[in-house]
């Protein structure tokens, strides 16, 4: 906001309160009209609808709508090249390089941008394990950028800490700034730069949350693997009886990570982002930030009642502006709607956000051929070669451009845009925890069944909920096993509450010789998409790949 009439808003008598010592001057920053630090969330509230960035909703829950931008832009991100990291870094499609000159001038037109202007600071972490966690800021124009970061990451908690906080990395959001891609080397006027060597991230020309969210993500990526930490694409819960039995959930956006993690038998570390050291597993995150596109009440409880709920933010969610009901069928604005809350929303939450390690990890596929089995257990090989493939269909638009149909995918290790070593990096950790701490492995497909997507139907949650736990508890040890003959998995015959047909997909196939074909042609895709990897990865794990 360009505050010319320098108007008094609600928030800035106390602005200034709880400023940290080592401030944004650090960093460059000068000449603001004013910056708001760490303000608490009702505060911020007031100032996003007071400066016209949202709306308050039945129940409490803010609903911002991100105009243009409603899911990440992938092409638009960037990595300074430098000497000190770029060997480390796996350049390509996902890790595009950016020159430091081209970054540095961008940089300070950003920084001309927002003289005069009003600014929201959030200090935070990133990673509940003090040991290995980030104190990161966040700069941002818009006061509702400053609630979604206080819902989803750990706040510091007490003003000494507040005042005392020195950042190791800064982001600076600012949407109303953008690129010209013919002076700054940008692919368009969007843009999310990370420098690695500065600890500085810049985003500009998107208003969509997700974008912070994940810059975090892929600076965690970076860092941690070079700590013997492996950073994960996951979700986690644990069994409250036994804080070793922790079950890991990979996937990319619309598998089911969120939904499948929200157990209420069990405890939810986190929906989404998780790092697994020698302590065990821990959240990045201190919130959550679920799809809410047709969420029932029904289905998903948990995560229904928190769009309820005064501190929600509703992103790109249709409402009543009458009324105040949101209308979580509405997909007017995007089929990417989203909900931002706090991890303690979710009642039987951790609140440690850590727990021990692992005695399951589930690979989460939604095959939109309607081929792979619903549940098949791995071999450790298999595994690396699965999460190294990461195959799923995108569906929902979570990324620009995105059909509203599913679109196949392989994104290495399940979340290959913010992955910044070469996937062995991350897989090899993989492989020391799976064999250090003897977890066990499944493929658990959230796809369809009977059919390709518009011809079959969609895997019912109830039944692979019974899947997941026959898996969990047990259940699934001892009953019988076929080996897939394309992938040589093991795909069990039988489970409780589990109808035989939804077990083996070809049997709810009018035509068997369709169903055969198009399996095949999967498994050749997987080997294709594999090609890129077998350099780095070691024989016995390539090898554990489909046959066809």
């Amino acid at each position: 906001m360009n505050n010319l009439l320098n108007i008094k808003t609600p928030a800035e008598p106390i602005a200034q309160t709880r400023k940290a010592d080592f401030n944004l001057s650090n960093v460059g920053v000068s000449n603001l009209r004013l910056a708001y630090w760490n303000l608490a969330t009702e505060a911020l509230y007031e100032e996003a609808v007071f400066r016209n960035e949202g709306v308050t909703t039945r129940g409490g829950p803010f609903v911002a709508h991100t105009g243009r931008h409603t899911a990440r832009s992938a092409n638009d991100k960037f990595v300074v090249r430098h000497a000190d990291s770029e060997n480390n870094i796996w350049w390509g499609v996902y890790n595009r390089p950016f020159e430091i000159e081209k970054f540095d001038a961008l940089y300070a037109r950003l920084l001309g941008y927002l003289q005069g202007r009003d600014i929201f600071v959030q200090d935070v972490y990133a990673g509940a394990d003090e040991q290995y966690r980030l104190p990161v800021r966040f700069a941002t124009e818009h006061a509702w950028h400053g609630m979604f970061i206080r819902n989803m990451f750990i706040l510091p908690s007490s003003f000494e800490e507040y005042k005392r906080f020195v950042p190791e990395f800064t982001i600076i959001a600012v949407p109303g700034f953008k690129a010209v891609p013919t002076i700054d080397n940008t692919n368009s006027e969007t843009f999310i730069v990370l420098n690695f060597e500065k600890k500085l991230a810049i985003v500009g020309n998107t208003e969509y949350a997700g974008e912070l969210k994940k810059s975090v993500f892929t600076l965690l990526n970076y860092l941690l693997p070079l700590e013997g930490v492996l950073s994960m694409h996951c979700s986690a819960n644990v069994n409250p009886d036994d804080e070793n039995d922790v079950a890991l959930f990979f996937g990319l956006s619309g598998t089911g990570k969120t939904t499948l993690s929200a157990d209420p038998t069990r405890r939810l570390i986190g929906d989404d982002e998780h790092g697994w050291s020698d302590n065990g597993i821990f959240n990045f995150e201190g919130g959550c930030y679920a799809k809410v596109i047709g969420l029932s009440e029904s289905a998903e409880p948990e995560i229904y009642a928190t769009t309820k709920m005064f501190g929600t933010i509703l992103e790109n969610v249709a409402f009543d502006p009458i009324t105040r009901y949101i209308d979580l069928d509405d997909d007017t604005f995007t089929e990417n709607t989203r909900a931002s809350y706090p991890l303690e929303f979710i009642a039987n939450a951790v609140p440690e956000k850590k727990a021990g390690h692992p005695k399951n990890i589930i690979l989460l596929t939604c095959d939109a051929n309607g081929v792979m089995p619903p549940i098949a257990r791995l071999t450790p090989n298999q595994a690396l070669y699965q999460f190294i493939s990461g195959y799923t269909s995108k569906v929902g638009g979570t990324e620009i451009g995105l059909r509203d149909e599913p679109e196949m995918t392989f994104s290495a290790c399940f979340g290959g845009p913010f992955m910044v070593h070469h996937p062995y990096k991350y897989a090899e950790l993989l492989r020391n925890k799976i064999e250090r701490f003897d977890a066990k492995c499944w493929l658990v497909n959230t796809g369809w069944v009977g059919g390709p997507y518009g011809v079959g139907k969609r895997i019912s949650i109830r039944y692979t909920r019974a899947l997941l736990n026959a898996a969990l508890n047990g259940n699934l040890d001892g009953v019988k096993y076929k080996t897939d003959p394309v992938f040589g998995f093991e795909v069990p015959m039988e489970c409780p509450n589990v109808p035989p047909e939804v077990l083996d997909p070809s049997s709810s196939w009018a035509d068997k010789k369709e169903y055969d074909r198009r399996y095949r042609d999967l498994a050749m895709r997987f080997i294709e998409n594999f090609k890129k990897f077998e350099d780095q990865t070691p024989k016995e794990v390539v090898e554990a790949g489909p046959r066809v």
